[in-house]
């Protein structure tokens, strides 16, 4: 008998948005004390400086109130009788995310930089935050909107919001050498998102992969392991895990700095990372 589907993790409402507040307000603190030179430094990513950097940071959130406003896709339901979605008829799910990014780096790069350009950074938060504070209160955690991906159930799309804040939180300490914060509950479910992520892309129950505090996960073909410990276990911190799932650095170079524990024959997940771009 085939092993039983898992069902997708919940999230409390109330932390996730408590968490975008919270991750989204430590940023806007941060570029607000930065320079113009540190606003011209490198990123790290691709082309983008520090000032593109903060734009996307602030995009990310921008995208939310957005989503918030839209009700195109739920007019469209109510008149075809259901959502319309990417996989089968139905809205974009948590565990599709991830790897539905990749295909939309290009335009997003795009629009980064001209965001970038519109307006000076301290007032594009200012802006962003504003209407974040007006919006949020009453957004439909179950109602599908439209985003750039596709069709969405706006209570995912909140939590996706909690990836793109400290994925670029990390990114903008590295960039700038600035101690940013991370909410917890914020890196609670970046990790958790990523970590489900890999179970999907690698399902099965071979190698079991820790995440401490925040995440474990069984996943890749194999054996199926039932009690006692894993004969495949994998372990890293949060940070390095979220780094590893979206590229920042590699898996050899993890395992070789002891940042990443892999033990067993299944152990090694370098050919299934990074997850997300």
């Amino acid at each position: 008998m085939p092993p039983a589907k898992k069902r997708p993790r919940s999230y409390d409402s109330g932390k996730i948005r408590a968490a975008v507040v919270a991750q989204f307000g430590h940023v806007r603190e941060a570029v607000a004390g930065l320079t113009p030179e540190q606003l011209a430094l490198d990123s790290g990513l691709g082309e983008w400086t520090v000032r593109e950097l903060a734009a996307h940071l602030c995009m990310a959130v921008e995208s939310l109130n957005r989503a918030i406003e839209n009700r195109d896709v739920e007019n469209r339901a109510v008149e075809r009788g259901g959502p319309e979605g990417p996989a089968g008829g139905r809205p974009l799910t948590l565990a599709d995310w991830p790897a539905a990014t990749a295909a939309h780096a290009g335009a997003i790069a795009d629009g980064v930089r001209e965001y970038a350009a519109s307006a000076p950074p301290e007032e594009l938060f200012t802006r962003t935050a504003a209407r974040l504070d007006a919006l949020l209160p009453g957004a439909d955690d179950d109602r599908v909107t439209a985003i750039r991906l596709g069709p969405m159930r706006l209570g995912d799309f909140l939590v996706t919001r909690t990836v793109e804040l400290t994925v670029h939180t990390d990114d903008l300490n590295r960039a700038t050498g600035l101690a940013v914060p991370f909410d917890r509950q914020a890196l609670a479910a970046c990790t958790r998102v990523l970590a489900d992520a890999l179970a999907v892309k690698a399902p099965g129950a071979s190698t079991e992969v820790r995440v401490p505090p925040y995440a474990v996960v069984q996943c890749v073909e194999g054996p199926r392991h039932t009690r006692g410990t894993p004969p495949n276990v994998v372990e890293t911190d949060p940070l390095t895990w979220i780094r590893l799932a979206t590229g920042r650095t590699g898996w050899r170079e993890e395992v070789e700095a002891a940042r990443v524990s892999a033990s067993g024959e299944r152990a090694d997940l370098g050919g299934l990372l990074p997850l997300m771009g």
